[in-house]
């Protein structure tokens, strides 16, 4: 199988008053091409940190990540933005759907500044898959919790993403209406063939994956694939 993201020897640090914190350390590990792959561990384990690094969002103070057969530290933060544009999408927590935007406009939008033809209708297709093909208009102000989430659901496989990562995808959510995005989040997957990375402290989702990487004070301390 073809590796889509390699990792290697991750450090990363942030200032807290006047000490270093280590968030990560000497993180390495590969993620092949239409794996399903979770980062589990506690609050604080640099989960969410190891999953922006490796989509690009910010950058090791040491070790390298190649995602997509491109070397990421050799990339300006404009080519990293175009790199996640074309190959990347996203799901987070909090939604991140702009309020101004219907739920159509949302999913559409990505891709329209792509200058992407037949957007609206792209957009169409991927709210009627995920169930909302009556609330093209509404305002995420005028969706639930488990509405938006399908509507960035939508969002994050417009751009046909080679890999997608999820960011605690459920955490805003009761467990009934979770359950029912990430099937959905599955579905899509399987039918797009991307690669599926998510972080989560949820280990009945981590264990939908075929492999859980599991971090503690920033440090790996399993790999395993599911049985």
């Amino acid at each position: 199988m073809t590796k889509i993201l390699n990792v290697r020897n991750l450090e990363k640090s942030y200032s807290s008053g006047s000490r270093q914190l280590t968030v990560l350390h000497d993180i390495s590990f590969d993620i092949e091409e239409k794996e399903t792959f979770a980062i589990v561990g506690p609050s604080g384990s640099g989960k969410t940190t190891l999953l922006g690094l490796c989509a690009g969002l910010d950058q090791p103070d040491a070790g390298n990540i190649e995602l997509c057969n491109t070397n990421l530290s050799e990339l300006t933060e404009d080519e990293r933005a175009v790199l996640r544009n074309q190959k990347i999408g996203f799901v987070f927590q909090d939604f991140q759907l702009l309020p101004t935007l219907t739920a159509l406009e949302n999913v559409a939008v990505p891709l329209e500044l792509q200058g992407a033809k037949n957007a609206m209708k792209t957009g169409r297709e991927l709210l009627d898959k995920v169930g909302l093909g009556d609330r093209y208009d509404h305002y995420p102000s005028q969706l639930s919790g488990g509405e938006q989430q399908r509507v960035a659901v939508a969002r994050a496989f417009s751009n046909n993403p080679a890999i997608l990562f999820a960011d605690e995808p459920t955490g805003n959510l009761d467990a009934e209406t979770g359950e029912k995005v990430i099937e959905l989040l599955f579905e899509l997957n399987r039918e797009a063939g991307t690669t599926l990375v998510i972080v989560t402290h949820d280990l009945d989702l981590a264990n939908m994956t075929q492999r859980i990487l599991r971090l503690k004070g920033g440090k790996i301390m399993e790999s395993h694939e599911q049985v």
